[in-house]
């Protein structure tokens, strides 16, 4: 039944026969995360950073109503130049996507669904989404928390984007049974800062740890996936009293101009980047390849 939505790239596909590591990458963050041609020349590099770590990258999107699990670097390239034409994909928008034979950018959630469609445990991001400041009101709460705690996939990224209340990101994933795991640290990196105030379910300082965890929860039948918070490398870190400062002022713009919803992320990702001169799009490249490089090493202690 899948094989009439999901096309599996033909060296992603014999790697999960063979049972080697793959790692799956999303999409949103070539069309929606940066400008391009920084989006393609950091996507690729990713993907090269995945193999020189020993597993077989899967970036992931839908390409005229196609489920992608695996993208030539053609492909990629196509997705770099549209950017903000391509829609922004999440669960509930993958069927109408598929439906109109449209292009998607795949988020955290719809890229955890795609990867588990393709029997892929594994996938690098840059921060998962979360429960947004103010959702007492708004609620307004990413569905990748829904997708955490349904899809078993492990998903390694810098923490929760610190545009976010990461309190109560914390709180809703402890409710939906979903462990919090930092690498090598006992407090959440805070996507561009290397901690702050909250800590972590577990701390777990080896991909062989963090890979026999992954394989005990999904054994036992433990459904949903698992948060691996590894820190924004130090020499890239940014001062976490100045980028609070820069994120509440881009909030309290994005919330005069009534920006909610799905566009509120992208919004405020280039409002701190415009603040900070760029410096914070910096940040953001390097994080995503330190946890591309930690997601394969994951990956290959899971595929043994």
């Amino acid at each position: 039944m899948l094989e009439q939505y999901l096309d599996i790239n033909p060296e992603v596909k014999a790697a999960l026969e063979a049972g080697k590591p793959v790692v799956a990458l999303e999409s949103t963050i070539i069309s929606h995360g940066m400008p391009f041609p920084q989006n393609v020349e950091t996507a690729l590099k990713v993907e090269q950073i995945i193999r020189d770590n020993g597993a077989v990258p899967a970036t992931i999107a839908i390409l005229n109503g196609r489920l992608k699990v695996g993208m030539t670097h053609e492909e990629i390239e196509y997705l770099g130049k549209k950017g903000l034409e391509v829609i922004k994909t999440s669960r509930r928008d993958i069927p109408f996507i598929v439906a109109k034979q449209a292009d998607g950018a795949t988020t955290v959630a719809s890229t955890m669904i795609l990867a588990d469609m393709a029997g892929i445990k594994v996938f690098a991001t840059g921060g998962i989404g979360g429960v947004h400041r103010g959702a007492q009101q708004t609620f307004d709460i990413s569905a990748d928390l829904q997708e955490l705690a349904n899809t078993n996939v492990a998903v390694i990224c810098a923490g929760a984007k610190s545009i976010l209340d990461i309190g109560l990101t914390l709180e809703y994933l402890e409710t939906q049974g979903v462990p919090v795991v930092g690498y090598q640290t006992a407090t959440l990196p805070a996507f561009y800062t290397r901690e702050s105030e909250f800590g972590v379910d577990y701390q777990l300082d080896t991909p062989e740890q963090i890979a026999t965890a992954m394989k005990a929860k999904w054994d036992m039948g433990l459904k949903g996936g698992m948060v691996i918070a590894n820190p924004i490398p130090e020499q890239y870190a940014m001062n976490s009293i100045e980028i609070t400062e820069v994120i509440n002022a881009a909030v309290a713009e994005m919330e005069q101009k009534g920006i909610f919803g799905k566009e509120s992320t992208p919004f405020l990702l280039a409002k701190v980047a415009e603040k900070t001169a760029g410096s914070s799009l910096t940040s953001n490249i390097e994080l995503v390849f330190n946890n591309a490089k930690l997601a394969a090493q994951i990956a290959v202690n899971y595929a043994k």
